[in-house]
């Protein structure tokens, strides 16, 4: 399993916490220092959509300029604009036998999916 995230994130620490606590070993992924590739992130966006990777309710979009905001209208445009601004990405993202189990910190939803 590869935990993808940003250290300093209080949802990444709830999950690293949650994952501990139920002795579920991981792989963590810091975008910060390891950076994410654009094929990583289409691969992500076949399985639950760019939409649901990009936090459009974060500070990093609120800081893009309303032409890029206004741009981000399709995979394509999202994953860019992801790939220059990684702590625009929803996190943390959870992969297991690369498939996105998890977007985000949900206990319900770690309890029946990660394991």
């Amino acid at each position: 399993m590869i935990v993808y995230g940003i250290k300093n994130c209080d949802t990444v620490k709830k999950a690293l916490t949650w994952l501990t606590a139920h002795k579920i070993a991981f792989d963590f992924h810091d975008y910060k220092t390891q950076s994410i590739t654009e094929s990583k992130l289409k691969e992500w966006s076949s399985q639950v959509g760019w939409e649901a990777l990009l936090n459009k309710k974060g500070t990093t979009w609120r800081k893009l300029d309303e032409k890029t905001q206004a741009s981000v209208t399709n995979e394509k445009a999202a994953i860019a604009v992801m790939v220059a601004n990684t702590s625009i990405i929803k996190r943390p993202v959870i992969e297991q036998k690369n498939k996105v189990v998890a977007v985000g910190f949900d206990e319900k939803v770690y309890r029946e999916k990660v394991r």
